[in-house]
């Protein structure tokens, strides 16, 4: 039997090494330091890859590897491996989501406890031979508040080391119920309040479009003077121009980073600040989160590759090559669906509920509910929710997940239906697929539609009044916004109507409310799929 090639492109501990070669089957090679470009030369004779952070897996590179099967990334994120592009090759990219909690979690509160009591500073200024000991006057923790911006597992166990220092913790997750955060002893708040309420705020959030400065002018504008903030999670969630006028008109007592939006960070103001505390991205870095990646990512592009099945794929769910021939296009369907649901509904989600019409309702169809759950997920949960964890995120987060079946709804043989409830109102979506067999949107609540769901939408609620059109498209050529598609559905004629707008480019804040202000529009949201 040929042997299987392994490339293994970074730096991985023995222990994981050895996990690869102690199978007959496979045989391994360790190439690091290799640029995109070296790495697309050889990358055709391989069938399976596994890369830390510094490997770049490019769209070129994919194009090169006419062998992958298989993209293992010893850790969380996948910023440096182009998933889009390895799933259209049909590559499965899986990582390792787990791994480095715990030390990520205790590297955000040995930071917390850094900046409380101003330890680098003084730790600086003893070094330095001097003894001032009143210019290092810190605060306590105890009887403070913390403010937990995603609760997802660093979250959860940021805030358990929080209270066991006497901390109160308010958490801000708009995917974790409220029994869960009961459980948890922990009060679930919507962002204004947290950022008003918090003495010190950490952010434990994927970077997304949806989180990519969720922390900025405006809101650290509404909380306390004196707040401390940190960020072990990824640089770009708290905007950092915004961050040093804070500090330097003292809104902001002092702040932690790990991470940057430039790694690393060159001719950064916040590392010449006295009142910032910094670190080069160290919350994986213990030996024993190292160890545990790294073992664990060889078991599972091991297992892959031999046949034993799939663990945390970030872009395939687990079934078998006949079965996802028939369910990707429901599959591809219910994760748009889902990530839909999530940017249109807000607010703190409980229940989600996937019914099947028609076809799908002959199969299993636990892998389009993950694909469903993913997408609900990903805008907040990003890259750490898969199709083998999406299951377990949603009930770590008190999500109640309801599956049904039906031989018949409304006008369609096929059908993908989806309702949501958050904060006590709920949104329905159905989908279908084209005779192509490509997913469509044909209903959003009580509104017949009929929309591609990719890219950039402009979904716009409005009253059935004629011109709206008319001036959209007015304003969105004045902003150099091409429309590729449009659709609309009303309940009565003259009564209130949906309007999704299919665009070629992102549409400015400035741009979607004009749109907003245009005459008969209610509501406007831009969607990103």
């Amino acid at each position: 039997m040929a042997q299987i090639n392994v490339l293994v492109a970074d730096h991985l501990s023995d222990e994981g090494l050895r996990v690869l070669t102690q199978e007959s089957q496979l045989k391994v090679e360790v190439k690091t330091g290799l640029s995109s470009e070296a790495l697309a030369e050889i990358i055709g004779s391989y069938e399976g890859l596994i890369v830390r952070s510094s490997t770049k897996v490019t769209a070129a590179v994919i194009e090169r590897a006419k062998r992958l099967r298989v993209i293992g990334r010893a850790g969380v994120g996948l910023d440096n491996v182009d998933a889009e592009a390895s799933t259209k090759r049909g590559i499965i990219v899986m990582n390792v989501p787990s791994g480095s909690t715990m030390s990520t979690a205790e590297h955000t509160m040995s930071m917390i406890l850094a900046l409380a009591r101003r330890i680098p500073q003084a730790d600086a200024h003893v070094r330095a031979g001097r003894w001032e000991r009143a210019k290092f006057v810190g605060t306590e923790l105890f009887g403070k508040t913390l403010g937990v911006v995603g609760l997802g597992r660093i979250g959860t166990e940021v805030a358990k080391r929080a209270q066991a220092f006497g901390m109160r913790v308010v958490a801000y997750d708009p995917f974790l119920s409220t029994e869960r955060a009961q459980q948890l002893e922990i009060q679930v708040t919507d962002a204004a309040h947290l950022y008003a309420e918090a003495d010190i705020i950490t952010v434990h959030t994927p970077l997304t479009d949806e989180t990519r400065h969720l922390i900025g002018a405006e809101e650290i504008a509404r909380m306390k003077p004196g707040v401390r903030l940190v960020n072990c999670a990824r640089g770009g969630i708290i905007d950092e121009q915004a961050l040093h006028r804070a500090l330097v008109e003292g809104k902001v007592a002092g702040a932690a980073l790990d991470v940057f939006e430039e790694e690393p960070p060159k001719d950064n103001p916040l590392v010449t600040l006295d009142q910032v505390v910094c670190t080069p991205h160290l919350g994986a870095s213990t030996e024993e989160a190292q160890l545990n990646v790294a073992i664990e990512v060889a078991r599972q592009v091991a297992d892959a590759l031999l046949g034993r099945g799939i663990r945390n794929a970030v872009n395939m769910p687990s079934v078998d090559a006949q079965t996802l021939k028939v369910l990707h296009p429901y599959i591809v369907l219910g994760e748009r669906l889902g990530s839909l649901a999530s940017q249109l509904s807000g607010g703190q989600m409980d229940e989600v509920r996937v019914t099947y019409v028609g076809e799908m309702t002959t199969h299993d169809t636990a892998s389009v509910t993950l694909a469903v759950l993913k997408g609900i997920l990903s805008p907040m949960v990003g890259e750490n929710v898969n199709y083998v964890n999406a299951s377990l995120i949603a009930a770590e987060r008190g999500v109640k997940v309801i599956e049904a079946k039906a031989s018949r709804m409304d006008e369609f043989a096929n059908l993908l239906a989806l309702e949501v409830r958050a904060d006590g109102r709920s949104l329905a979506l159905q989908g279908t697929l084209s005779a192509r067999r490509e997913p469509r949107i044909v209903k959003i609540d009580r509104y017949f539609v009929e929309a591609v769901p990719e890219g950039y939408m402009l979904i716009i609620k409005n009253q059935d009044k004629p011109g709206l059109i008319g001036h959209l498209g007015m304003l969105l050529g004045e902003s150099k916004i091409n429309i590729a598609g449009m659709s609309n559905g009303r309940d009565e004629p003259g009564g209130t109507a949906i309007t999704v707008v299919n665009v070629d480019d992102h549409v400015p804040p400035k741009v979607l409310e004009q749109v907003k202000r245009l005459q008969h529009v209610l509501d406007a949201k831009l969607i990103k799929l």
